[in-house]
């Protein structure tokens, strides 16, 4: 990219806690929703995930799991119905769960990025992508007036956005699905965050131009040196830009770890289900589904949610969840899982 001024103005966004410390921890959040006829309901129950400086996350999941609203939560964005119930979210050294309204606007946007599943929506219909980008850098006092016009030009330039200076003065429907999504994270990014969220940030593009914006957010991520939470449902995307893996299911991650340990010897059977479902090379292959639905929200079974889909369920996969196993055979690489086949009590073995 030909523009590393923004990178370098805003270098001073930098983080307070120890350097060994994650970066982001959530522990045990639970988020539930109020349904029509009143019952309390959890899209995420018992979640708990840590990411540490420049390393990248891939929380991935079929579309109904929880992914969303479990980025939301950390940002507390949740929507009544919705609101967090249980856990923590620290950042930074920061329970955000703690903050008050103005000091969790500090965060927003300026330690932590977000972008959005769909940026014809986050986008503000009305005003020009380049006054949405300088507003964003003025409100966290990073440049007023011309100053931050020019930041927004720049950041739009460092977001591989074609002729930047005329873009900023154009309005979101006049930009193609590639450049919205690029002008959306030129707008994450303007005031330097530490983390960045990505939420399905190549939904509905075509396969060109995905390719474009992975590229496009490993470089920055490369460049401002930061934390990246990506959530997505494509495992394709998971083996090619992060480092560490979440796998979700109903509300609740179901194995966790580095991506090769992860693809190479999946433990849940949920993670040997959805790597059985990518397209083999093989002539002739035939493709692998995994067999029922994901349960829709307030219908999730007491017991392990996976359980009705699963081929090795236990008896008492029936009965009440899974808590979670560290995996025995992967010292030191953080890996665990929410099975009762690595539990030692199941005789399953890890």
């Amino acid at each position: 990219m030909k523009s590393q001024t923004p990178f370098a103005a805003f270098s001073a966004n930098t983080v307070n806690s120890p350097p060994d410390a994650p970066l982001l921890s959530v522990e045990g959040l639970q988020t539930v929703f109020t349904l029509a006829d009143g019952r309390d309901a959890a899209a995420v129950s018992d979640l708990s995930l840590s990411l540490r400086r420049g390393e990248t996350l891939g929380l991935v999941g079929e579309s109904g799991c929880g992914k969303s609203v479990t980025a939301l939560s950390i940002l507390r964005l949740v929507m009544p119905p919705g609101r967090i119930t249980a856990g923590r979210i620290v950042f930074d050294g920061r329970d955000l769960l703690t903050l008050d309204e103005p000091a969790l606007r500090k965060i927003r946007g300026r330690r932590i990025g977000f972008v959005f599943q769909e940026p014809m929506v986050a986008l503000n219909p009305v005003y020009t992508i380049g006054r949405q980008i300088a507003e964003t850098v003025a409100v966290h006092g990073l440049a007023r007036g011309a100053a931050a016009k020019a930041r927004a030009v720049e950041w739009l330039e460092a977001a591989r956005v074609p002729e930047p200076a005329r873009r900023a003065r154009e309005y979101p429907h006049q930009l193609s699905g590639g450049l919205r999504q690029r002008a959306m994270i030129a707008l994450a990014l303007c005031a330097n965050p530490a983390l960045l969220i990505a939420d399905e940030p190549t939904t509905a593009l075509d396969v060109t131009v995905q390719a474009e914006i992975l590229d496009l957010l490993r470089d920055l991520r490369a460049s401002l040196g930061l934390a990246l939470l990506l959530i997505t449902h494509d495992l394709g995307v998971v083996a090619e830009m992060a480092d560490r893996v979440a796998v979700m299911y109903g509300g609740r991650i179901v194995e966790d770890g580095p991506v090769s340990a992860v693809f190479h010897s999946p433990a849940h059977p949920y993670t040997r289900g959805l790597l059985a479902c990518l397209p083999d090379a093989t002539r002739g292959h035939r493709l692998v589904a995994i067999g029922g639905t994901v349960p829709s929200l307030g219908h999730f079974p007491p017991g392990c949610a996976f359980a009705p889909r699963c081929g090795d369920r236990l008896e008492e996969c029936s009965v009440a969840p899974p808590g979670i196993t560290a995996l025995s055979g992967d010292s030191g690489t953080g890996r665990t899982v929410r099975c009762y086949l690595h539990q030692p009590s199941s005789g399953g073995g890890a």
